[in-house]
């Protein structure tokens, strides 16, 4: 098999071909499917679990955010140090470990015990999501780099889109406990074509900036734990102080990663317009998704008074429509700007969301489902030239570091908004799902009009 040469100082390859490229696009798309699946199945399950382990729905949202926190304090971390141990091998790390919290999740007794088994689970999911990105521009030509990154989203589109019918179909049949034991033998499988395809790239030198680290860990997690302390109105006093230490931790590793020549926060990238309003488009993105992804399930369970079946069945055409938009988007994601291209998504997206804030007291299967698929068609049309544009932005040198940055856009963004719908939870005693069916229409109104900024800012670099 044709692979990348492993030191340092040879020459990057300029993607792979043939067999090789299809086995290891097999092997991201095994693994990122592995990482993505029990998050979208854990949604749908939220009803089930918070009865099941005496929970009420706010506290239930933990079953999320536990494995979303876990996740985002970790991905810049990981990316950083994937740069230096191979992004292969991490990835190869994070399946053994997301195999191992799957059984601690399938036999949780109690919400505090599954909340920590899905700790684990994230970190072994940032370990593969922090990589994913990183691999397939090593993997893909430079100028079919969109194309790879289309079809790694149509790959996180199929994982969300399995969940909600997968945890329809098992729960249908039998308990939650078993969304988590079907991935024991699908990470078997990920894992062994892991070690038999992922390319070798190059590694960076040096070690570990551990202080940087731990500096990272602590701005996200603290300002993580804060929000959402906040958003349940629960210990108001240390909520505020977590999330004063969280921004005080942010501001310390601003300063420290500014000079460092391999920042864990790539503040160098972050220097670059283009990088950033890209980062803060797919930010925008991804919080309004979540707003919807997050509250739909209770919408479709309690007030409309669905099973959880038919609620898993009817989340479907959402990453049916992100599927859908994929051959369309695979053409032109490396021949059209991400300025156009993006902000055209986010606005169907905002329109779909809109759409289902406005539907009636008693809509039928299909005013649902169109409107669901509207959404998901944005929101799949949106993704890949984003995510390209923070990909190109960034030196091959930097791949790790603007792989993981793309993760943190989707994981701060999915943070947010379950923190989001918590809050309106806690707040709103009647009519809080229809108001955050609101806000993710509004929020992705906003990414749209930020993601056309791009416009203007290759205006100004044209003259």
């Amino acid at each position: 098999m044709t692979q990348l040469p492993t030191s340092q100082s040879a020459p990057v390859v300029d993607g792979l071909h043939g067999a090789a490229r299809n086995m290891a696009m097999l092997a991201v798309a095994l693994s990122v499917f592995l990482a993505l699946l029990d998050y979208a199945i854990a949604n749908v399950a939220l009803p089930d679990i918070a009865r099941d382990l005496n929970a009420s729905s706010s506290s239930s949202i933990w079953v999320v955010n536990a494995y979303q926190m876990a996740s985002l304090v970790s991905l810049l971390p990981l990316a950083a140090l994937g740069s230096r141990v191979g992004f292969a091998r991490l990835c190869q790390v994070g399946i053994i470990i997301f195999m191992v919290s799957s059984l601690f999740c399938a036999t949780a007794t109690s919400l505090p015990i599954l909340a920590g088994a899905r700790v684990l689970q994230g970190i072994g999911g940032a370990c593969i999501m922090s990589v994913n990105i990183a691999l397939v521009r090593f993997i893909y030509p430079h100028a079919e780099i969109g194309r790879g990154i289309a079809l790694n989203g149509v790959v996180v589109a199929l994982g969300v889109a399995l969940g909600p019918t997968a945890a329809a179909a098992i729960l249908t049949i039998g308990s939650w406990p078993w969304l988590f034991w079907i991935n024991l033998p699908f990470g078997a499988l990920a894992l062994g074509m892991a070690f038999y395809a992922l390319p070798k790239v190059p590694r960076t030198s040096g070690s570990l900036d551990i202080t940087g680290s731990i500096l990272c860990m602590l701005a996200f997690g603290a300002s993580v734990m804060g929000g959402d302390g906040l958003a349940h109105s629960q210990n108001t006093a240390i909520s505020c102080a977590l999330l004063l230490a969280g921004l005080a931790a942010g501001v310390l590793l601003v300063r420290r990663e500014a000079e460092a020549p391999q920042p864990i926060l790539p503040v160098d990238l972050l220097k670059n317009p283009e990088f950033a309003v890209a980062f803060i488009t797919g930010f925008c993105g991804f919080v309004a998704s979540n707003f919807y992804i997050v509250s739909m399930p209770f919408t479709l369970h309690n007030t409309l008074g669905l099973s959880s079946a038919a609620t898993g069945l009817l989340i479907t055409p959402w990453p049916l429509g992100i599927m859908c938009a994929a051959p369309l988007i695979r053409r032109v994601a490396d021949k059209v700007s991400a300025g156009v291209l993006s902000s055209i998504g986010l606005s169907t997206t905002a329109l779909g969301f809109f759409l289902l804030w406005l539907l009636p007291a008693h809509p039928s299967v299909w005013d649902i489902a169109w409107r669901t698929g509207v959404a998901g068609w944005g929101f799949g049309f949106f993704q890949p030239p984003n995510n390209r544009a923070m990909m190109v932005a960034a030196p091959h040198t930097r791949a790790g570091g603007a792989s993981g940055m793309v993760q943190v856009a989707r994981q701060a963004g999915q943070t947010l908004g379950a923190m989001g719908v918590a809050a309106f939870f806690t707040w709103f005693a009647q009519g809080a799902t229809q108001k955050c069916l609101l806000m993710a229409g509004c929020v992705a109104l906003f990414a749209a009009t930020l993601s056309a900024s791009r416009l203007f800012l290759n205006t100004k670099k044209a003259a």
